[in-house]
């Protein structure tokens, strides 16, 4: 929304006088899909006819951009922008940090070994709510679901939020940062019952994997092994927000999950990573009173090379698994 916020301040839609026709270019822009670049153009210009034609169906009124700035929105909601194609706008600060943002946030997502094909920086996307700051988001199925009757459909977005920085702060009267997601449930519940995929019988908590640096090049590789985790049908997560280990262990075992995972400067530098059994560990604490034996126990917690992270976290859920078999 950034990139879109500085684009329209450097063609002169800047402040609270032009804020509705403002949002008249989000709605257009967010039409793109369905209209194409020539139907979204219009409705940043003049406006456009239901129909395509003079007279067809009822008429939307139009944002009233010259041709000039209605080239400069469109030329910002372009997948890939060429050098020098973006000079009218390309000194604005708004625009720059957000291109910035998005570049981090790409960086972030291919270092945990997402590709173009399952995520894509689209900045044609800008979702139709006016209090979003920064990046936005949407989350398509793209599989080939059949329906009731057989028939393959796509059930397209079944989510979708973004940043808006500005919001909490009409109520509580200080900034506050935040971003929010909602999820179409109707449409995303449809979509697991129709593949088979909503017996929930035996779902245990996510293997969780702790943040210890914040740096992007840490980030990337702790979303890495979320990755390769759920690659493998391991159900995990990183850990979100800004507490200390200790924290973030409460945290896990609050959720009850069942492994964590942690990786900090010494075991990185050494291309290894901790793996600890939260449930053998809890279990070994209840059974130990000395502080100093606990200490030297260090009950369930191994150390690994980073490429045997999946077999080794499988080993521990597959004992886990039995133990609770056990006690059934």
């Amino acid at each position: 929304r950034q990139v879109l916020d500085g684009v329209l301040e450097a063609i002169g839609l800047g402040g609270e006088e032009n804020a509705g026709r403002r949002l008249t270019v989000l709605r257009a822009i967010d039409k793109l899909d369905k209209l194409g670049p020539e139907g979204v153009k219009l409705l940043l210009g003049p406006g456009r006819w239901d129909g395509g034609k003079e007279g067809e169906g009822d008429f939307a009124k139009g944002a009233g951009l010259n041709n000039g700035q209605a080239e400069a929105v469109l030329l910002a909601t372009a997948r890939t922008i060429q050098a020098g194609q973006d000079s009218m706008v390309s000194s604005n600060a708004i625009y720059q940090e957000g291109v910035g943002e998005l570049a981090t946030i790409e960086a972030l997502v291919r270092a945990a070994g997402y590709g173009e094909d399952r995520i894509a920086m689209d900045r044609s996307v800008v979702r139709g709510l006016e209090y979003y700051t920064g990046p936005v988001f949407e989350a398509e199925l793209l599989a080939e679901i059949p329906n009731e009757d057989g028939q393959i459909v796509r059930f397209g977005s079944v989510g979708g939020g973004g940043r808006y920085d500005g919001l909490v702060s009409r109520f509580r009267g200080e900034p506050v940062p935040a971003t929010g997601f909602s999820i179409g449930v109707s449409r995303l519940m449809t979509a697991l019952k129709n593949l088979g995929k909503l017996d929930a019988s035996d779902v245990i908590a996510p293997v969780v994997v702790l943040v210890m640096d914040k740096d992007t090049d840490s980030l990337g590789r702790y979303q890495k092994m979320v990755a390769e985790l759920r690659a493998a049908g391991i159900r995990s997560e990183m850990y979100l927000g800004g507490a200390g280990m200790k924290a973030q262990l409460k945290y896990a075992d609050r959720r009850g999950c069942p492994v964590a995972i942690i990786q900090g400067g010494d075991e990185r530098a050494k291309s290894e990573l901790q793996i600890k059994d939260l449930i053998e560990g809890a279990r070994m604490s209840a059974e130990i009173s000395d502080n100093a034996e606990w200490r030297a126990a260090r009950p369930a917690q191994m150390t690994v090379a980073e490429g045997e992270l999946v077999v080794e976290v499988r080993k521990i859920l597959a004992a886990q698994a039995e133990e609770r078999a056990r006690g059934k």
